[in-house]
């Protein structure tokens, strides 16, 4: 056994509530063994890109590294299931650290809200209205009002997520970038959105709170009525992902941008 195997003898399986993923758990478990999650040298997320998610969350800060592998219905951020080799797999993956966006609102009852984001800090609508919003960068003013269904403020790694879909850039790993992409804009009609440093402030208020609610949403992390929301990255704490060397988060963020 080499020497980088030995750093992967303690294994946590972590798994999504369905009867794929919680199978697999089961079978990964019998051939290697299981340890805690508090003892373990890496955990193995099995499910999709929501689990991935949950699981970087989870161990924030920790210094644990995950490799996901996928049994869930979508797989961005996960490798190819396989049972054999293992720890063969564990030792040659290509490690890449992450940093999440800390989200910071205040709610119509003044009261503060706090939570983390790996992928996106977004701010959506909550009736039949379009939200009023006024952004501002590192304190200065940017779009005194922009109507619209909402706003994403995307990290590099949650740029293929729904920053994508709601047609924002893609973001290369390491880029010291983040996306602003709005959701629907009404007003300015001709704002697509704007890359930022990554070092950048972003407040994002809410004009018309009353009559125009919004909810504000880091990953998982929910806050209704808000009327004031910023988004910084933190570099402060980080999380570290695992990919197969041949088919690495740089690469699969590259291809992409080339599917059509």
């Amino acid at each position: 056994m080499s020497g980088a195997e030995t750093l992967f003898q303690r294994i946590a399986f972590t798994a999504a509530a369905t009867p794929e993923a919680e199978s697999a758990r089961a079978r990964l478990a019998e051939l290697y063994g299981e340890a805690s999650e508090q003892d373990a040298q890496v955990i193995v997320a099995l499910g999709g890109d929501g689990m991935m998610l949950q699981t970087l969350h989870q161990v924030r800060g920790r210094g644990i590294p995950i490799y996901g592998m996928h049994r869930g219905s979508v797989g961005f951020l996960m490798n190819t299931y396989r049972e054999d080799q293992l720890r063969e797999r564990l030792a040659a993956a290509i490690q890449v650290k992450i940093h999440p966006l800390v989200m910071e609102t205040v709610d119509q009852a003044g009261t503060r809200h706090r939570a983390h984001a790996f992928n996106e800090v977004a701010l959506f609508r909550q009736t039949y209205q379009a939200g009023k919003l006024r952004v501002s960068i590192d304190g200065r003013e940017r779009l005194e009002e922009l109507i619209c269904d909402g706003i994403i403020v995307a990290t590099p790694a949650g740029s293929t997520a729904y920053n994508l879909s709601a047609h924002g850039p893609i973001l290369p790993l390491g880029t010291p970038l983040l996306a602003l992409t709005p959701i629907s804009p009404f007003r300015p009609r001709r704002w697509r959105g704007a890359l930022v440093p990554d070092k950048a402030g972003i407040e994002i208020e809410v004009l018309e709170p009353v009559k125009r609610p919004m909810s504000a949403v880091a990953d998982h992390s929910e806050v209704r009525n808000v009327v004031r929301v910023s988004a910084a990255l933190d570099a402060s704490c980080s999380s570290a992902m695992l990919f197969d060397p041949d088919h690495g988060l740089e690469e699969r963020i590259l291809r992409e941008q080339f599917v059509y």
